[in-house]
């Protein structure tokens, strides 16, 4: 049977050492934007009270209809319907999306490359069990499998704490998130595991697990690496279209794919400020993530070693 979860061209060769890669990265105007960029956002994240003094629930609730406000005043960049201030909303909405983007993808990582390396060095049954899951995964609709996790959990009253409103979202994408690590540190193992170095810790008595450890799963670093700045700005992205149907982080939470939804009402009413500002601010962090991720790729690549 065709293995179909195994890419062709992963682990060919060691990656590039990292004071090399750092050079190359540093040598890119765009790296240093992007990773500025980044920087940031996630200042933004872990000190809101650097950008704003406004908490974002400070809104005449009871005027429910309270048209939006423009830019100035006391409000920099507008109020929304509620007359919460867009500022605030915004600033505060960075850390559950940047929060659940680092959670997803830690785990994913965690499972992915567990699963990967017990895979790729065992083979036989192991192998088989992992890459016939990869494939069910695959063909499972993302947002099939939000709307099954959320009938689940209807009715349940999760709290709204920081990491309270981002399990429902995080649960979906870590069940979907896995995979393509799993994928690459398969392949390098079955191209590590028969290298010399490999072979001859193995006939001095190594253990398997000092041997996956320490001589195979360095060899998927470089490849696994690249990945990350990809996969959070997949994540990002995936939290904002789940809040944007309803289905991702939920209030009284706030986050940029609520405020987008709530914005897109007011496009055509007078108030684009309230979908642009975190619009604006999600495509610069998804753009500045995949080009740092691009860069990182190639810095770590030693086919492209000048």
């Amino acid at each position: 049977m065709t293995d179909l979860s195994t890419p062709t061209t992963a682990a060919r060769a060691p990656a590039r050492p990292a004071a090399d890669a750092w050079r190359a990265l540093r040598r890119r105007p765009d790296t240093v934007i992007a990773a500025a960029v980044i920087l940031f956002f996630a200042v933004m994240a872990a000190f809101p009270g650097l950008f704003t003094g406004t908490s974002p629930r400070a809104c005449p609730i009871r005027d429910a209809r309270l048209d939006p406000q423009g830019w100035g005043g006391a409000h920099p960049l507008g109020t929304d319907a509620l007359g919460c201030d867009v500022l605030a909303t915004l600033v505060h909405g960075v850390r559950p999306s940047l929060l659940l983007a680092v959670v997803v993808v830690g785990v994913s990582l965690f499972i992915g490359v567990t699963l990967g390396l017990l895979a790729g060095y065992y083979l036989g049954w192991v192998d088989y069990l992992v890459s016939r899951t990869v494939e069910v995964f695959l063909v499972i609709p993302l947002l099939l499998a939000a709307l099954l996790v959320l009938s689940l959990f209807q009715g349940v009253d999760l709290g709204s704490g920081t990491f309270e409103v981002i399990l429902l979202p995080a649960i979906v994408l870590i069940l979907f998130g896995w995979m393509p690590y799993a994928r690459y540190v398969r392949a390098s193992t079955l191209e590590a595991k028969n290298l010399d170095y490999v072979t001859a810790a193995r006939s001095l008595g190594a253990s398997d697990l000092r041997i996956m450890v320490r001589h195979v799963l360095p060899n998927a670093i470089g490849t696994v690496t690249a990945l990350l700045p990809t996969s959070v700005a997949g994540v990002i992205s995936a939290e904002a279209v789940l809040s944007f149907l309803g289905i991702g982080v939920r209030p009284p939470a706030t986050s940029w794919g609520i405020q987008i939804e709530q914005g897109s009402e007011w496009v055509t009413g007078g108030a684009p400020h309230i979908l642009l500002a975190p619009l604006i601010c999600l495509v610069a962090t998804v753009l500045a993530l995949v080009v740092l991720g691009d860069a990182l790729r190639d810095a770590l690549d030693p086919r492209l070693a000048r």
